[in-house]
């Protein structure tokens, strides 16, 4: 397991990529509101308290007007204008989080219109049958279909968002019901949903995001073991391709840990100490048949993956349950 030094190297790595903005990107250097949350999420953990709270002003600061936030961004320009749904949603995750961590009340209600804009938008993309089409294209028309990972993890983010509404007392009782809707597609109707099962995603993020917990959770992730698990080395992005990847076999740390088979999860997690280099940094995934890293870069995601997964086995902050709680449908 990383020690408590291993850790804060690691959050420090993820601080110097952080932008005078607040920003925090890709090794490319564009921003994405998912991945920048996630980031947020880990300096947290971490005790990094100034650099999450400037991550969530960047957040503020940049939202649009509707709710939703670039694709990507890059250096203050806007790269791609589309929006993904399970982007503008995560907010509401990061900003719960940063409550548990913190127990800081006036953060919750600072936070709270960012959250209640990025949710609405997000429900603006529900079908009539509940799942949640995964963007609205740069001239505003939406997806024509929905993703099961991204709608899990909008599931999260819908509880998320209503444990927040209750701090700010303006409860949304709607919210509360599209979750329970949309958890239960992503737990029994998989047809509503593109089929993406070559990813490994799709396998774990229902377990992930809470729409599937006890037996359930445990016979899917059972199910897709042999696909996705490749042993000492972590867990496939795709079936189809000998390449592992540090921020997918952290999910699954994750998902693991939700369910409460703990122990594998420690076991997995262990498994990307050999992608560990010597700054705290992680490689994004290395391919294991050329022996490899691919793509050649450490990036700032994968490390907050990493710290996450870290604290759910571990429990040394408060919000190590951030995913653990997500109650089932």
């Amino acid at each position: 397991m990383l020690t408590t030094a291993e850790l804060s190297e690691t959050a420090e790595a993820i601080a110097r990529m952080q932008e005078p903005s607040g920003a925090i990107a890709w090794p490319d250097g564009h921003v994405d509101p998912w991945d920048h949350v996630e980031c947020a999420m880990a300096l947290s953990a971490c005790g990094l308290r100034s650099q999450a709270r400037r991550a969530y002003a960047w957040l503020r600061d940049t939202q649009r007007v509707d709710g939703s936030w670039p694709r990507s961004v890059a250096g203050g320009t806007v790269m791609d204008p589309a929006a993904e749904a399970h982007h503008a949603a995560y907010v509401a995750v990061g900003a719960w989080h940063e409550y548990l961590v913190t127990g800081d009340e006036a953060f919750v209600h600072l936070m709270w219109p960012t959250v209640r804009l990025a949710i609405d938008w997000t429900l603006g993309l529900r079908t009539p049958r509940g799942e949640i089409r995964w963007e609205r294209d740069a001239a505003g028309v939406p997806g024509s279909f929905a993703l099961l990972s991204g709608c899990a993890s909008i599931y999260q983010a819908l509880h998320c968002g209503v444990a927040l509404a209750k701090l700010a007392d303006d409860p949304r009782p709607d919210w509360e019901h599209a979750a329970d809707r949309l958890g239960y597609l992503v737990a029994c109707y998989p047809d509503a949903f593109a089929d993406k099962s070559r990813f490994a995603m799709d396998w774990y993020y229902p377990v992930l995001g809470g729409p599937l917990r006890g037996a359930a959770a445990r016979a899917r992730l059972s199910a897709g073991w042999e696909r996705f698990v490749v042993a000492g080395l972590g867990v496939r992005c795709v079936s189809d391709e000998p390449w592992v990847t540090v921020a997918e076999t952290c999910e699954l740390v994750l998902a693991l840990d939700a369910c409460g088979i703990r122990a594998e999860a420690t076991t997995v997690l262990e498994t990307v100490n050999r992608h560990r280099l010597g700054d705290g940094t992680y490689w994004t995934g290395w391919q294991y048949v050329n022996e490899q890293p691919f793509p050649a870069e450490c990036s700032s995601w994968t490390a907050a993956a990493v710290v996450l997964a870290a604290d759910a086995v571990g429990d040394f902050s408060g919000g190590s349950g951030i995913f653990r709680d997500v109650p089932a449908p």
